[in-house]
């Protein structure tokens, strides 16, 4: 089982990091810090090469606006050395839950499980 398990990470990206990506952090990479859902931060010596290693699926809304400003040097120190400020009426940042049951769906979708009957709409009848 152990080499299909190398086979396999050596060729899918989607399921937390590569065998290669996995070397090259091990070799280079320095670990910044780590978010709430388990995402690890790492970046190179010189600090010029940023990069996260997923905790599960390889889903970028999973990175935190803080973190991805980071990610994408915005700001130059990380989240956990220089915390932003957040506003009282901020949310939790959430991932994108477009195609999971968790997803937002209007109250007259027909993608609800009892969509709402709608009085205020009269359907056009030919004559």
């Amino acid at each position: 089982m152990g080499i299909l398990n190398t086979l396999f990470r050596a060729v899918t990206w989607w399921d937390s990091q590569t065998l290669n990506t996995q070397i090259y952090t091990w070799r280079t990479g320095q670990l910044v810090g780590e978010d709430e859902q388990g995402n690890k931060f790492y970046q190179t010596a010189d600090g010029k090469r940023r990069w996260v290693i997923f905790n599960g699926e390889a889903e970028a809304t999973r990175v935190s606006p803080d973190w991805h400003g980071w990610l994408h040097h915005t700001y130059d120190a990380p989240p956990t050395s220089a915390p932003l400020p957040h506003k009282p009426w901020e949310k939790p940042h959430e991932e994108n839950l477009t195609g999971t049951d968790r997803a937002y769906v209007p109250k007259g979708s027909i993608l609800r499980a009892h969509p709402v009957e709608r009085r205020d709409y009269e359907a056009w009848q030919p004559e």
